[in-house]
């Protein structure tokens, strides 16, 4: 069984992610946490010290967010209906980012879906703040989804690399699953460097061809030019329902995360964005 964890911040946007996830698993047994974690406003060091005036205010905040996650869960059953699906609460008084590695940890999660956005997401805004920290600092494959993105099955789906990973059946286990419940094709590009592959580099395409042989895939070299550039270019003329990346420090994902205002190095992903550790 599948477990998938769901942060929300009861936004529109945190609904539709889950909303998402529901859909992408619908035909999988799947345990999904929603997540929801709570400081108050004047977490301060009066509070620290039980300044009267704010004893009881954590209580106030963990009520609220157990009554919005029930409501939440009994919403969710209502509109799905899966028996294959279990659904369970989880508030926390804590930072998001610390809580879900800990849950991630503690439950062996296989997944964390979420929305791109929050509450107050701007348009020129793709991964906000708490999701930058999420993909950052997670253990296992997060998926990001875009606020509005109405759900579509994962047919073709997006592998930029620059093969300097040692791939592994292991680390590529969610991506491989999601492709075999959906029958979905990889594309894999690699944007040319200007210089020839290196011996370990054509070792490490050898492993991924290898692990991907049981998957339908196609491999595509693109002209030296700009990553970012690169993938816009290749959407543009190739219909894909998901962009996955393994987040390493021979990425350009290191730098893109220091600065979650994409706009700034015109990175837009319009489809799911799925980040494997």
């Amino acid at each position: 069984m599948k477990k998938i964890i769901l942060p929300t911040d009861f936004s529109y946007n945190a609904y539709n992610a889950i909303s998402y996830a529901m859909n992408l698993l619908k035909n999988e047994e799947a345990t999904f946490y929603l997540l929801n974690t709570y400081t108050p406003a004047i977490y301060q060091t009066e509070y620290l010290l039980h300044s009267p005036g704010q004893i009881g205010l954590g209580d106030i905040y963990q009520s609220e967010s157990i009554n919005q996650l029930e409501e939440l869960k009994k919403q969710l059953e209502k509109e799905f209906k899966n028996p294959k699906h279990i659904i369970i609460p989880h508030s926390a008084f804590n930072i998001l980012v610390d809580e879900v590695s800990a849950m991630v940890a503690s439950e062996e999660a296989d997944l964390v879906i979420m929305g791109t956005q929050g509450a107050t997401g701007a348009k020129e805004i793709f991964l906000g703040t708490h999701t930058v920290h999420v993909i950052k600092k997670a253990t296992c494959p997060v998926i990001a989804i875009p606020a509005d993105f109405k759900y579509e099955i994962p047919k073709e789906i997006l592998f930029p690399t620059d093969y300097e990973v040692e791939y592994s059946e292991g680390q590529l286990a969610g991506l491989l699953n999601l492709s075999k419940i959906h029958n979905s094709s990889i594309q894999v590009i690699h944007i040319s460097s200007g210089y020839d592959l290196t011996d370990l580099q054509l070792q490490n395409k050898v492993k991924l061809e290898k692990i991907l042989e049981k998957i339908p895939h196609l491999f595509h070299d693109l002209p030296n030019q700009e990553i970012i550039t690169g993938i816009n270019n290749f959407q543009l003329k190739n219909k894909m329902n998901m962009l996955a990346m393994i987040k390493n420090k021979h990425t350009f994902l290191e730098s893109l995360f220091i600065e979650p205002v994409i706009k700034k190095i015109g990175f837009h992903v319009s489809i799911p964005f799925m980040v494997i550790p």
